[in-house]
């Protein structure tokens, strides 16, 4: 990131506020191994533990539908 010279003013940098932006976080205890094998997954994969999580959840939730819930 690139500073700019002292005495200009910092211009501050906002977020775009969209619809699909997400807001909600989940906090969960994981063994050492399942860390570490996420870590490996961003590693490989070029994405962040969230995405992977998020990812995970879903696979999870399309397998374990019912048709009541839909």
């Amino acid at each position: 990131m690139k500073h700019k010279p002292s005495g200009e003013p910092r211009r501050k940098v906002t977020r775009r506020r969209d619809e699909h932006v997400l807001c909600n976080v989940v906090s969960l205890r994981i063994s050492n191994q399942e860390k570490q094998f996420i870590e490996k997954v961003t590693r490989d994969s070029s994405r962040s533990v969230s995405d992977v999580v998020r990812e995970a959840i879903e696979l999870w939730i399309a397998s374990h539908k019912q048709p009541c819930l839909e």
